[in-house]
């Protein structure tokens, strides 16, 4: 199983983080992953890192217009943990270690087995992927009750505090309680509706159920052309709408393949499968969408960067993702949308249009801005 954590141009904050994957899938996103991918259950014992470039075909148009000297995407880090087993809770299999590992992502990609082959083995001795995601679902559920139930316990020693604390104290609990009762109806934490204050009270017990999943249905090489007609895929598409988790069909052997290959083989290679590129870019952008994240752009002569955010962020807080400084001492963006910049052929042509707009404090940034920031510290 993978994990993955969103890692841009420059340093994020630690709010955009992590994610987990399997260690052929891990080693086919990281062309210089050193995990072992060997055939049998358990070959990944400590985690692997590796960062990988979100694609974006926008970076290149925009150093292509800025006649940029160096082009700089953004990433995702992705993190390899072997796969969890019945019992993963109580320390089975090197659960504990497992789940801890995964408890500091911030997303979760199941790697999902969906094709047949007797020669890998799999770890129960059959293909079944409901059953598989029901196995690690049921676990990340129980390690979480776990802890609701010891911080539980010690809210109840707290009860007679009055003032402020007590407040926070009854708000968590409460919060607790209904996450609670979402797991007992084998509802994951992240199907529970919570208000601002009570989603940063419950924050720090990363809960792995609030974790936003994405399902990669692996299949053979031969069904990556029409996954509609592999069984095991339907079955985890209906699974994952009933849950509003993201399905992804790749193919591990494939995504391997295509790493051995220079960019115009890799074509004729996916040319002769009935694709036109592998699933892992797509497992890269679900992943991306899933952590609820959004790219904008600076571009110039120098370079041409695609930085990573948080929905919702207001232009100041864009700023600070460059550099602390220039949130501190934020005056204007200005900001053109991205078709309004390559239809104009640049900022300062989109500024004679008039398509340059002077933004403020609480401008909300858009996917695809292209932004130039004014600050004064």
């Amino acid at each position: 199983m993978p994990a993955v954590q969103q890692v841009p141009g420059t340093q994020l904050p630690p709010t955009f983080d992590r994610l987990l994957l399997q260690s052929t899938m891990f080693n086919a996103l990281c062309e210089n992953a050193k995990a072992q991918a060997a055939n049998f259950p358990f070959c990944t014992i400590e985690p692997n890192v590796g960062i990988v470039a979100v694609p974006d075909p926008r970076l290149d148009v925009l150093s292509k217009i800025s006649g940029s000297e160096k082009t700089v995407p953004t990433s995702v880090e992705f993190v390899d943990i072997a796969g969890l087993v019945k019992g993963a809770s109580k320390g089975e299999g090197l659960g504990n270690q497992f789940l801890a590992n995964i408890r500091e992502c911030d997303s979760i990609v199941q790697v999902v087995r969906c094709f047949e082959d007797g020669d890998v083995v799999h770890v129960a001795g059959r293909v079944d992927p409901i059953d598989d995601t029901d196995t690690i679902n049921f676990e990340l559920a129980l390690a979480d009750i776990t802890q609701i139930e010891k911080r539980l316990e010690r809210l109840k020693k707290t009860k007679g505090k009055s003032g402020e604390e007590a407040k926070r104290n009854e708000v968590e609990a409460a919060a607790l309680q209904r996450i609670m009762a979402a797991l007992e109806q084998n509802k994951p934490a992240r199907s529970v509706d919570l208000s601002e204050e009570e989603a940063e009270l419950v924050k720090g017990l990363c809960l792995l159920t609030a974790k936003p999943m994405v399902y990669a249905a692996n299949v053979a090489e031969d069904d990556l052309a029409s996954p509609a007609d592999n069984k095991y895929v339907q079955q985890l598409q209906a699974k994952a709408a009933e849950e509003g988790s993201g399905v992804v069909v790749v193919s591990a052997q494939v995504e391997a393949e295509l790493n051995g290959l220079d960019k115009e083989e890799a074509a004729e290679y996916l040319e002769a499968l009935g694709v036109q590129e592998g699933g892992l870019k797509s497992l890269i952008r679900a992943t991306y969408k899933q952590l609820g994240l959004l790219t904008y752009f600076t571009s110039g002569e120098k370079e041409t960067r695609a930085w990573t955010i948080k929905e919702g962020f207001t232009a100041p807080q864009a700023a600070g993702v460059i550099h602390t400084d220039f949130e501190k001492g934020f005056i204007r963006a200005e900001t053109v949308a991205y078709d309004d910049y390559v239809t104009a052929g640049g900022m300062g042509a989109a500024k004679e249009k008039g398509l340059l707009r002077l933004e403020g404090k609480e401008y909300v940034v858009q996917e695809g801005d292209i932004m130039l920031f004014r600050f004064n510290v």
